[in-house]
């Protein structure tokens, strides 16, 4: 079985992630609870694409911070926030997307 965590998320996380930049890492902050430190890779535009009619596509974009599930000491949810540094702006997490393989998107909203 492959450790997706060790062997592609965490090298994935380290080339591209926040924590490479010069201005630090990610701070989580949970909705109950005390804040963390976590990377991840932030992007500020990013795109999806959604089908409302056959012949025609409707492209939004919004914030998205990808992130490793094995980093958290509870999995994210709604509602939690997040700091990145880079762009100096607090961020609410509206919406967790997992994948199979331990990451997940967490769709951002501008506070």
């Amino acid at each position: 079985m492959i450790d997706w965590d060790s062997l592609v998320l965490g090298p994935l996380e380290t080339i591209f992630g926040e924590g490479e930049q010069p201005a630090g890492k990610v701070m989580f902050y949970p909705a109950v609870g005390t804040g963390y430190a976590i990377d991840g890779v932030f992007d500020s535009a990013y795109r999806e694409v959604e089908m409302i009619d056959p012949m025609v596509g409707v492209a939004s974009t919004q914030p998205v911070l990808g992130v490793r599930l094995s980093v958290f000491v509870a999995p994210p949810e709604q509602d939690d926030q997040v700091f990145i540094p880079r762009v100096g702006k607090r961020y609410l997490v509206m919406e967790v997307r997992p994948d199979s393989h331990g990451w997940a998107k967490l769709m951002l909203s501008e506070m």
